[in-house]
């Protein structure tokens, strides 16, 4: 979501032709666990916008036009259930789990991710 933001080019053909479909036909998602991974790129200087880290939050989910999935017990439960060879990061365990919940691909690089038979991906 943040190529899809400010470097679309680095998104792979495939990821980037799933997006523009997803967002004619109902819209992208983020889980909300997107938003502090992208504080903190906001406070570490990695992403910049004007204003507060929270304006540059809002910005981003503007001109993404994504819809932030909140975590629910299902999700954190799921998040807690992946095999040892699933990433341990909570984040992507939260992403996954996410997408996992909800029937949703998840667009993404990591080959640690896309290797999992839990998780449909696009890349």
């Amino acid at each position: 979501m943040i190529w899809l933001a400010v470097e679309p080019a680095r998104l792979s053909r495939r990821a980037a032709s799933a997006i523009r479909r997803a967002r004619s036909s109902g819209g992208v998602s983020i889980a909300s666990i997107t938003l502090l991974e992208l504080a903190g790129f906001f406070a570490k200087g990695r992403l910049r916008a004007a204003g507060t880290i929270e304006a540059g939050i809002r910005l981003f989910l503007e001109a993404t036009g994504a819809a932030i999935q909140e975590i629910s017990p299902e999700i954190a439960a799921l998040a807690t259930q992946f095999p040892d060879d699933y990433p341990r990061d909570p984040a992507d365990r939260l992403i996954g789990a996410t997408a996992r919940a909800l029937g949703l691909p998840l667009a993404t690089r990591d080959e640690a991710i896309r290797a999992s038979p839990l998780i449909r991906t696009i890349w």
